[in-house]
């Protein structure tokens, strides 16, 4: 897949439930990098026809905005895409991806990727069988990164976590592990259902970028900001990073001291995601 794409860098996406068109517009002017369209979760099964409507109704206004727009379908108990999903997608003009709940075959995925015309997928690792298909989900045609379903997870496996979600560590180390295994762009973490609790969103963002992750769902508008500042480096990280590189430069690339912590090539790659990660802060996409 193309990890030059605006979703592969995107450090937001911002759910909004495809039967409320009057939020549409809102949330593509949240500052979020993409817009997630929802037809799962977040619509009552008698309204999703109402909403699969009303996206296709608004699609022209809100893909002329510029945003990139993702769409997340239903899945069905066998793991297919229900039909009318999938003709949605395939008729949307310029879909920037789809979001697949409950992904646990690379078969089905690339299915899908078939079907829906080559648009990039964003599988949802959520139930304990997309977790031990990890690896296959991962290098499954079309997919482009993973997205934990840290919620429906808990949900399926019946596992209670603590407030930092302790009992999910190895979810999120199963999920960055394959991510790198597939070469695919970082993946997103699942929300923070809190939407008036900024110390708990920044606490758990920083945790998915301790993962390596690159970016998180949003429930909320308000939400975006404060991922964008906890995901930037802070001046500290980014001044330890340019005397990393300034000093690995002086020493014409051998292993060198600095603050009495060797510098050697795995720190100055570390310097160097550093400083990439300030430049997706500043120009996102």
């Amino acid at each position: 897949m193309n990890t030059d794409s605006p979703v592969a860098t995107a450090r937001t996406l911002l759910f909004v439930p495809g039967d409320r068109p009057e939020r549409f517009d809102k949330a593509a002017r949240s500052g979020a990098d993409a817009v997630v369209l929802d037809l799962e979760d977040a619509v009552a099964t008698a309204h999703k026809p109402a909403a699969r409507a009303h996206i296709a109704q608004q699609w022209p206004a809100l893909h002329a905005l510029g945003v990139p727009l993702v769409v997340r379908v239903n899945a069905a108990a066998d793991g297919q895409v229900p039909a009318d999903d999938l003709a949605l997608v395939a008729a949307l003009p310029g879909l920037a991806a789809v979001m697949v709940p409950k992904a646990e075959s690379a078969a089905a995925l690339a299915a899908l990727h078939a079907a829906a015309g080559g648009v990039a997928l964003l599988p949802l690792i959520e139930t304990a069988a997309g977790l031990d298909a990890v690896k296959a989900v991962a290098g499954a045609a079309g997919v482009l990164r993973l997205v934990v379903g840290s919620l429906d997870f808990m949900a399926d496996t019946g596992i209670a976590c603590d407030a930092d979600e302790t009992e999910l560590v190895p979810l999120r180390f199963a999920v960055a592990i394959a991510t790198r295994l597939a070469r695919r762009a970082p993946a997103l973490d699942g929300v923070t259902v809190q939407t008036g609790d900024d110390a708990r969103l920044q606490a758990d963002t920083r945790r998915a970028l301790r993962f390596g992750f690159g970016g998180k769902l949003c429930i909320h508008p308000r939400q975006v900001a404060v991922v964008h500042d906890a995901l930037a480096p802070s001046a500290q990280e980014l001044d330890w990073a340019r005397r990393v590189l300034a000093a690995d430069a002086a020493s014409a690339g051998a292993a060198v001291q600095l603050d009495g912590r060797m510098v050697d090539l795995p720190v100055v790659l570390q310097a160097r995601a550093t400083l990439a990660r300030a430049a997706r802060t500043l120009t996102p996409g």
